[in-house]
């Protein structure tokens, strides 16, 4: 769960997020290693010895739930196929429509950006997608999803992906911009988003 929040760590730093010693650690890390679900790399850090960091394989990514997957993209291919492009458009429109709305509701009362980008991590993160944010220098705010829980569904068919960004648009504010900066599905360890106000974006 910390490499799949924060990314590929250090031993030291790992324990430190767990409150226990780099050592014990590494030990559970070693353990993780041999049954295929994280590796390590070694990357120099100014001088000395190379920092060891260690990171979730595909193996340990597949630790996460992907709901229904294998069923999900054999719906979605055989809409395709058998009503075409068409109809599975107009089944990704209606399922954004449903999440704008939804999204809409769950940010009633919430003026300042900052609130709305907060619900939206609660909302998503409910949702499987263990999102987190946080403030830039320049004043814009990250957006992280550390987890896709529709990756295989976004995988086979990516408009559920561009219907995403719209959505985002449209419940954090007319004058708001989102930019995807990072993508699971383009191999990403997460995705996320550069938002700001329009002037400022």
């Amino acid at each position: 769960m910390t490499l799949k929040m924060h990314g590929p760590q250090t031993a030291p730093e790992i324990g430190k997020r767990l409150s226990i010693t780099g050592e014990a650690a590494r030990q559970q890390l070693v353990r993780l290693a041999e049954e295929g679900l994280v590796a390590a790399r070694s990357e120099a850090r100014g001088v000395g010895r190379p920092s060891q960091f260690w990171k979730l394989t595909p193996a340990g990514n597949g630790e996460f739930p992907d709901t229904h997957a294998e069923l999900t993209v054999h719906l979605l291919r055989t809409i395709q196929s058998r009503l075409g492009d068409a109809a599975l458009d107009a089944i990704i429109s209606a399922r954004e429509e449903e999440t704008r709305e939804a999204y809409l509701r769950g940010m009633e009362g919430a003026d300042d950006l900052r609130e709305r980008v907060d619900r939206l991590a609660r909302i998503r993160s409910a949702e499987g997608y263990m999102a987190d944010w946080q403030e830039m220098p320049d004043g814009s705010l990250l957006f992280v999803e550390n987890h896709c829980p529709i990756c295989a569904a976004a995988t086979a068919c990516q408009g559920f992906c561009r219907a995403e960004v719209a959505v985002f648009e449209s419940v954090l504010g007319p004058d708001v911009r989102v930019e995807r900066l990072e993508h699971i599905i383009a191999g990403a360890r997460r995705c996320a988003y550069a938002i700001a106000p329009a002037d400022l974006a």
